[in-house]
């Protein structure tokens, strides 16, 4: 069994335990937990969020989950507002850079985090768990998105599903990339 492996199998039990979901023993911080993994593992680490979603139901039958993939979310979010199309034609004609400062303000990580508490409803949830982190860049970095969650989420806990690495620190997407420090979430498991 790989350390990857190890980490996953803990994942069920970790989330599905009272003083997670209750957020006991985080001294008033926000209840935001990060899973971060080796990018080359994306297919596995999918798969393993399907089964937990699967899980989920059989372990808490009363708990209320919501599945947020960054990536539809934002496909959605210009789709609403009738810039998807417009977006790809761009990058067609104009090439990567000229779509990127285009979307840009569609994508604000402020307008992107109201449209995940839209979509995801934490007060009406009990746990909102988020993937798609790698396939949302470079259009969202992820420590804007969470900096303009930590006032939208309540006490609904939230896990990232995050390609990459996260000392507790800073995140670093795909292990190459750092963002600016965000110290603001936990490690989901070790």
């Amino acid at each position: 069994m790989t350390d990857l492996d190890e980490r996953l199998n803990k994942i069920l039990d970790r989330i599905t335990s009272e003083d997670f979901l209750s957020g006991r023993n985080l001294s008033g911080e926000i209840p935001f937990f990060a899973f971060d993994y080796d990018p080359k593992s994306e297919l596995a680490v999918r798969e393993h969020i399907g089964f937990v979603l699967s899980q989920l139901n059989k372990r808490r039958p009363d708990l209320r989950v919501a599945h947020v993939n960054l990536w539809a979310l934002l496909v959605d979010h210009l789709k609403e507002r009738g810039l998807f199309d417009k977006a790809i034609e761009m990058q067609r004609e104009k090439g990567d850079d000229a779509t990127l400062r285009a979307l840009r303000a569609p994508l604000d990580s402020g307008r992107v985090a109201k449209a995940m508490i839209a979509a995801a409803s934490p007060a009406d949830h009990d746990l909102i768990i988020v993937s798609g982190v790698g396939a949302a860049y470079p259009l969202l970095r992820t420590h804007n998105l969470l900096n303009n969650l930590h006032s939208m989420m309540g006490s609904t806990p939230l896990v990232l599903f995050y390609p990459g690495k996260y000392d507790g620190q800073s995140l670093k997407l795909f292990g190459l990339l750092k963002d600016n420090p965000y110290y603001r979430a936990f490690r989901l498991v070790d």
